[in-house]
């Protein structure tokens, strides 16, 4: 293989040319370098976020960030994400993956011990929120025939932790969740539940404090989740996986 079509095969680019990604939870950690990542693989970038002033800072560092879109989105609202769905559309079309990055984790503590109002955000967001992404996008991409869904999981999705009982149940949802859709898709779409692994972002240092440092940065991580997620195909789906 030549020298440029091992660097676009690497790339992501050679499996249908340049993909058109959705990244939910975009403005920081995973979803931020997973963003960066794609772009700078070549793949147009649909970021949204609840933080306007964040996702300014993050579409300052694309370069010709006319190609891409980024948007202040609210998941846990259904409207906001029909809002999103009709701008997507119209502006970039139908995205070829989605990745549902967007999350919370309650602050340690006994479940009893959980305000109500937490309890609440951590399921609106990580749940809900998933829902109403698969519930606005998932008929767009039967119209195209097409299309990934990568639901972000954790190792606490398949396993139990305390103090982090809201958190783990949430994650719990998301495999439940993605593997009862994939039995509703049509061929040649899949639906995921992908574990990034133990990563240093903030949610892990609400949880692990200064010892979160030891594990690895986004920016690595996303360099082997991005080629690993652009070479999912319809024969993954279903699939419970792991970076």
């Amino acid at each position: 293989m030549a020298a440029t079509a091992a660097a676009a095969a690497f790339n992501g680019i050679t499996k249908g040319g340049s993909r058109t990604v959705l990244i939910t939870g975009v403005s920081k950690g995973l979803g931020r370098a997973l963003a960066l990542e794609m772009a700078k693989r070549g793949h147009t970038v649909i970021g949204c976020s609840r933080t306007q002033e964040k996702l300014n800072s993050l579409q300052s560092e694309f370069p010709n960030s006319d190609n891409h879109l980024f948007l202040n989105v609210d998941v846990r609202s259904n409207g906001s994400v029909e809002e999103l769905a009709r701008i997507v559309v119209e502006k970039k079309g139908v995205p070829d993956i989605i990745v549902n990055n967007a999350g919370t984790i309650n602050k340690n503590n006994k479940i009893w011990e959980v305000p109500p109002e937490e309890f609440d955000n951590v399921i609106d967001t990580n749940v809900k929120g998933v829902a109403n992404v698969l519930r606005h996008f998932i008929p767009l991409m039967i119209t195209k025939k097409q299309g990934i869904i990568v639901n972000m999981s954790s190792g606490w999705g398949r396993s139990g932790a305390a103090l982090v009982a809201p958190y783990c149940a949430s994650k719990w949802a998301i495999e439940g969740l993605s593997r009862s859709v994939a039995k509703e898709l049509p061929d040649g779409m899949a639906v995921v539940a992908l574990n990034p692994g133990v990563i240093n972002t903030d949610m892990l240092a609400s949880c692990f404090g200064s010892s979160a440092a030891l594990y690895q940065a986004p920016d690595a991580w996303a360099l082997k989740a991005a080629t690993m997620i652009l070479n999912l195909t319809g024969a993954d789906n279903g699939a419970s996986l792991t970076v």
